[in-house]
């Protein structure tokens, strides 16, 4: 069994991925990235879902959620620049435009409704986590920590420079096996190539899952435009070999009373998180700011 989508396995028609609770096998989590190349104007009603539309390599981007306009200045690429977004509340209508580009929308089910917001690529919280080859980029769009005006959502973006690991050590948020964390994860990949501003079909990563059962183990081979599921289980690490840059969009919902981002690491490993208090941070990170590509 694997929870790999490959590219193009779980798209048609202007929409590059997408996963829905139902073909995923779970509750909460969903995914759409969409090609505004193949079709200029897209709607969509979130009747049980909240939702945050962002940009990854759309420019101007025009969103009506019931018929009041707004304006996304969005960015070049996922290594380009970190973007400004917009929530959609549970039960709005939403159409959204663009010249080009591709723009994700993330969603998860929810019972309570929130007030619409913008927000600016410069108030998106960027975190340089781990040290070492471990070192990574995390931009916390809507987080508990950087948003608290959703019901369910969590999403983030990490980017991993070439030759580094993310996703480490291992962990898992599933309520299985006295984790009290329960989220459905995705992850949405794009592979770069050295200072490429998006993805790159020559790159690759590789990414490991495996259950506390052991029904499920694996290192896959991740190519760019690639989705994974995570249902259950420790996952990481997520490799980003040289020359290719790994970047990664996470959306997370589940049904605990609270927002969460918590996990339970992998016993194991548990101990690297505090190695990184005597270890240097790669300077290669941050990678990116709202204003573009950080320079060295």
């Amino acid at each position: 069994m694997s929870w790999l989508r490959r590219a193009g396995d779980v798209g048609q028609d202007g929409i590059v991925a997408s996963v829905t609770p139902e073909a995923a096998g779970w509750e909460y989590s969903g995914l759409e990235v969409l090609d505004f190349g193949e079709s200029r104007t897209f709607t969509r009603t979130m009747a049980s879902t909240e939702g945050v539309l962002l940009p990854l390599s759309a420019r101007d981007v025009e969103v009506r959620v019931d018929g009041e306009r707004y304006s996304l200045d969005g960015r070049d690429g996922v290594f380009a620049a970190v973007s400004d977004w917009i929530y959609l509340p549970l039960g709005s209508n939403v159409e959204f435009s663009a010249g080009r580009g591709e723009i994700a929308l993330c969603t998860a089910k929810a019972t309570v409704r929130h007030d619409l917001a913008v927000t600016a690529a410069a108030s998106v919280p960027v975190e340089v986590r781990g040290a070492g080859a471990a070192t990574r980029q995390v931009t916390n769009i809507a987080t508990p920590t950087s948003f608290a005006g959703a019901d369910r959502i969590n999403v983030c973006e990490v980017i991993t420079p070439a030759g580094n690991f993310s996703s480490w050590p291992p962990h898992r948020h599933d309520g299985i096996a006295g984790c009290p964390v329960r989220n459905e994860e995705i992850y949405y990949f794009r592979t770069g190539c050295l200072d490429s501003p998006h993805g790159d079909a020559r790159g690759q990563a590789q990414f490991r899952v495996y259950t506390v059962d052991g029904v499920v183990d694996e290192t896959v081979t991740v190519l760019d435009q690639d989705v994974y599921l995570v249902p259950e289980g420790y996952h990481g690490p997520s490799t980003a070999p040289p020359q290719y840059p790994l970047y990664f969009l996470n959306v997370l919902a589940g049904p605990g009373n609270e927002r969460t981002m918590g996990f339970c690491d992998d016993p194991t490993h548990a101990w690297i998180r505090a190695s990184w208090d005597s270890a240097e941070q790669d300077p290669r990170c941050p990678v990116t700011s709202a204003s573009g590509r950080v320079s060295r």
